[in-house]
């Protein structure tokens, strides 16, 4: 199946992370022009980011903003229109992490994971809406995660924010999908990257032995799967959440 994006626009929050830097080069070589947002702090990785693709032929703009702040966001996406074209393709990929149990989270870690992982889906989405909908076409992609699903020890903000995400995309679909707009959420379960090799290697141990699939995921299978529902192939999916988990997690 041969999947066409020849000039549509494409913006992926947290393009420079392991993930969404792959999203970026998929979304690249169906045809996209991508451009990959990161924090105003993280630059100098992204360009680096930036440089890597494109010794593997693969062309990357990068727009820093802060996604949790609504005003940066919506200068941000006018500045990727004016430069580069109406937004066609959202994937919302940004997100942290700052785990503790409840009982112990502060207001802070609670506040900045809901910001950078939840309230960032509305900000960038509602500026890229309304141009979706007048041009009857638009892809919005949450990435989400096994833990907005199945809920994880420590994890009440995040996955509070990340289950929060799906429900955004079930809204959301509704109001769209008569313009030719979808809205879909992909939940990865565990990725091979920095994230889990930081964990320590006998909780890592455990944590595979609990996927039927034998291995993490790699960022490859989670942006195969965002390509795809980016795709006039997908026009019929809206609304779903596409677990990417090996099998680890499963529900009707």
């Amino acid at each position: 199946m041969e999947i066409n994006l020849k000039n549509r626009i494409a913006l992926v929050t947290g393009g420079s992370g392991a993930i969404g830097s792959f999203i970026c080069a998929y979304l690249y070589r169906a045809g996209a022009k991508v451009i990959g947002s990161c924090h105003a702090l993280d630059t100098p990785s992204a360009r680096e980011m930036v440089k890597v693709c494109k010794e593997q032929g693969v062309h990357v703009e990068i727009e820093p903003f802060d996604v949790g702040d609504p005003d940066s966001a919506a200068a941000a996406v006018r500045n990727v229109e004016k430069n580069w074209g109406p937004v066609d393709i959202l994937v919302n990929c940004a997100g942290i992490t700052r785990d503790a149990p409840l009982r112990k989270m502060n207001h802070d870690q609670w506040k900045q994971v809901l910001q950078v992982n939840l309230d960032s889906v509305f900000n960038t989405t509602q500026p890229v809406i309304e141009g979706m909908l007048a041009r009857g076409w638009g892809r919005i992609v949450n990435i989400s995660s096994i833990n907005g699903q199945k809920g994880q020890f420590g994890q009440t903000n995040y996955s509070a924010a990340k289950a929060g995400m799906h429900g955004f995309t079930m809204a959301l679909a509704q109001e769209v999908a008569r313009k030719g707009v979808t809205v879909n959420t992909v939940s990865p379960g565990y990725i091979d990257s920095p994230m889990i090799r930081a964990v320590p290697e006998n909780i890592r141990n455990k944590i595979l032995e609990g996927i039927p699939a034998g291995r993490f995921g790699e960022p490859r299978d989670i942006a195969a799967a965002v390509t795809f529902l980016c795709s006039e192939q997908a026009a019929f999916v809206n609304g779903a959440n596409l677990a990417v988990n090996g099998a680890q997690f499963t529900s009707a």
